[in-house]
């Protein structure tokens, strides 16, 4: 027998705070360095999982897991024991035992990163206790180190927020022929990839706010005796907030194993010293260049002046970086099929401007790629730089495009260049592609010249993450603009070792290190069906209040799944099918004589009772709900289609059937 989401969800609770609350994470780091250090024939060779499980039996650690921990309301003792099991192993594998399946041996060095708590964080004072059962705002932790992503469970926000969390994070070797090497102390020193952990705050309506992003430098624990240390993590705000303080997090750090011999303070202090003033001086020399580069620019013409060239961008600390630093050449692995189904991606993430305090102009920010993924939603410059890194994943000559769009409205949007010559827009908010075709300024007057299809009007720059140029052309008209980046008189490039110097991973190390795309958590078919219950149960409800009854005809539900489906791969891929089969089985299930009304409808978001206040909102779905004739029959399809980093694309479409009445 199998648990449903709530039983299992509520097993995992019950096993995490019991095994919190033995303290399992100190007993497990006891066994492990007694097991790595005290038997000799480990030092030659690797620990095993059963090695480890073992000393775990002899200790008795597994035991005392287990004779206190009860369960009740049993269906049945020997089918409901298999499931407690089931659920508590995948349960620990992920979240407490992961020493277990990481493989720890004398060949991996591993670093285990414990949060024990927060606190100063003061603008949660006005936060109301948490009631039991009272759905209340929280604080999630997302965690990125060298293409590891870890998130921690929901926790009540609070001043002193008890978020009790650990991540094991592994630090790899580099390098071809060093599979067979320990990572010693002096090699982790070289590595300079900082942990970023990423503060959410999930408000009760679901609206996520971006907290803190913050920097770890996690080398301190380099120098501790026996490889741990605690450190008080203070986490700034962000935008105009960047330099006050938004809370601190209390961390402890351990190296799996512990180090032979601990490097002197002073050497790391050295090093970190080193590397920053490597960086500054890095970023010195491109801004003297970026200076002379901007003044020749303007020295071409003094129109050009007015053009949007946007050579840097302020992120969410508040740090100026160049725009192409915000670019990376980004893999989805299986998690994206194409092009156009990343597209679909990206324009599934919400829109957000950067929050101003008071009135005043817009504010521009610029997220890094971890905290936009984090939060789900961010503004055109994220959406645009994100989407660009991905079709540069799938081998595309893609740029982001800095301009106005319709009202001279500051934009960003994606432009690939074609093998043949063909200019593509991407607009990363809705997933729409427009083929450029320039005008020809010198043709005679009557012949007829194309007329855009895009919402673009002028261009100022392009960029990706190796090669910026800015438009020197007489005219930054998108539709006359020419795009060929080899012509001088046309574009003005930058030095691409300039450019690589600062944008370049490999050559700074102060750029925040690329995160790896998520899978989603959300189950699609779950997903569906409970929300499909939902809104038949609102859809009854308001028929209710008017007065009318609801009947519902199940199988003229089940044929409205053909269409959505079709209108999310038409959305993907550009293509539509299946639009005959779908009308063909629809006049088989309206009889003769009865009237049939569809309303579709999309939305980026899995609550209920937003969606269908928003229906009812069209005068169209307003007359299908509200429907009153003679046999009037309802229905109400709800497909769900996930998307990496939990974005979804949810397609509701209400329809009715009723007799016609001359």
């Amino acid at each position: 027998m199998s648990l449903s989401p709530e039983k299992a969800n509520e097993l995992k609770q019950i096993i995490h705070d019991h095994l919190i609350k033995m303290d399992i994470h100190g007993k497990i780091r006891d066994v492990l360095t007694e097991t790595v250090q005290g038997d000799g024939h480990h030092k030659q060779c690797l620990l095993s999982e059963e090695d480890f499980m073992h000393a775990l039996q002899r200790r008795g650690i597994v035991n005392d897991v287990m004779k206190d921990l009860h369960f009740t309301n049993m269906y049945n003792s020997h089918t409901e024991a298999d499931s407690v099991n089931k659920s508590a192993t995948h349960f620990m594998d992920q979240n407490i035992t992961q020493l277990k399946t990481a493989n720890i041996g004398q060949l991996k060095r591993q670093l285990y990163l414990q949060v024990v708590g927060g606190k100063a964080f003061l603008e949660q004072l006005q936060e109301p206790e948490p009631l039991p059962g009272q759905v209340c705002s929280t604080f999630t932790l997302h965690v990125h180190f060298r293409n590891q992503r870890f998130r921690s469970k929901p926790i009540p926000c609070a001043c002193e927020p008890d978020i009790q969390e650990g991540f094991l994070l592994e630090i790899h070797r580099d390098g071809p022929g060093d599979a067979s090497k320990m990572a010693d102390a002096t090699t982790m020193l070289s590595i300079c990839d900082p942990v970023h952990m990423v503060l959410i705050k999930t408000d009760t309506s679901g609206d996520t706010t971006l907290v803190s992003s913050y920097f770890l430098d996690w080398r301190t624990v380099l120098s501790a005796p026996n490889g741990k240390i605690s450190v008080s993590a203070e986490l700034l705000g962000v935008g105009a907030e960047a330099k006050v303080p938004a809370g601190v997090l209390n961390l402890k750090l351990e190296l799996y194993p512990p180090l032979t011999e601990t490097l002197s303070p002073d050497v790391v202090t050295m090093q970190k010293s080193l590397e920053r003033q490597k960086t500054a001086e890095k970023e010195r020399l491109f801004l003297v260049y970026a200076k002379q580069w901007w003044q020749e620019f303007l020295d071409i013409r003094p129109s050009n002046k007015s053009k949007l060239v946007k050579i840097f961008a302020q992120d969410e600390n508040g740090v100026n970086r160049p725009v192409c630093s915000y670019v990376r050449v980004l893999r989805a692995g299986r998690l994206l099929e194409s092009p156009r189904q990343a597209a679909r991606f990206v324009s599934l993430l919400a829109q957000e401007r950067a929050p101003v305090v008071g009135g005043g102009v817009r504010q521009e920010q610029w997220a890094s790629m971890m905290v936009f993924l984090c939060r789900n939603k961010g503004d055109c410059e994220d959406h645009a730089t994100l989407l660009c890194s991905l079709l540069l994943g799938f081998g595309l000559d893609a740029y982001v495009c800095v301009g106005t769009k319709v009202k001279n409205i500051p934009h960003t949007w994606v432009m690939t260049c074609g093998t043949d010559g063909s200019i593509t827009f991407w607009e990363s908010f809705t997933a729409h592609r427009y083929l450029h075709r320039p005008i020809d300024p010198d043709a005679p007057s009557m012949i007829l010249q194309p007329k855009p299809v895009h919402p673009y009007q002028t261009l100022g720059c392009v960029f990706n993450h190796k090669i910026f140029l800015a438009n020197c052309q007489v005219s930054d008209a998108v539709e006359r603009c020419v795009f060929d980046f080899t012509d001088g008189s046309r574009w003005k490039a930058m030095s691409e070792e300039a450019v690589r110097s600062v944008c370049d991973p490999g050559f700074n190390a102060s750029l925040p290190p690329t995160p790896p795309l998520c899978s989603s958590s959300l189950v699609p078919n779950e997903a569906s069906n409970q929300l499909e219950l939902e809104m038949r149960y609102l859809l009854s409800e308001h028929r209710k209040d008017l007065g009318l009854a609801t009947v519902w005809d199940d199988h003229l539900s089940y044929l409205l799944s053909a269409a959505l489906s079709a209108y999310e791969l038409e959305r993907c891929a550009g293509v539509s099918y299946g639009n005959e089969e779908f009308q063909d089985a629809v006049r088989r299930a309206v009889p003769d004589g009865h009237t049939f009304k569809a309303f579709p409808i999309n939305f980026l978001h899995c609550n209920a009772r937003r969606a269908f206040a928003t229906c009812l909102r069209s005068p169209f779905c307003e007359e299908i709900v509200c429907c009153r004739g003679d046999h009037v029959r309802l229905a109400v399809r709800v497909r769900v289609f996930g998307y990496p980093e939990s974005a979804c694309a949810v397609w509701i479409m209400f329809a009715c059937k009723y007799r016609s009445v001359l």
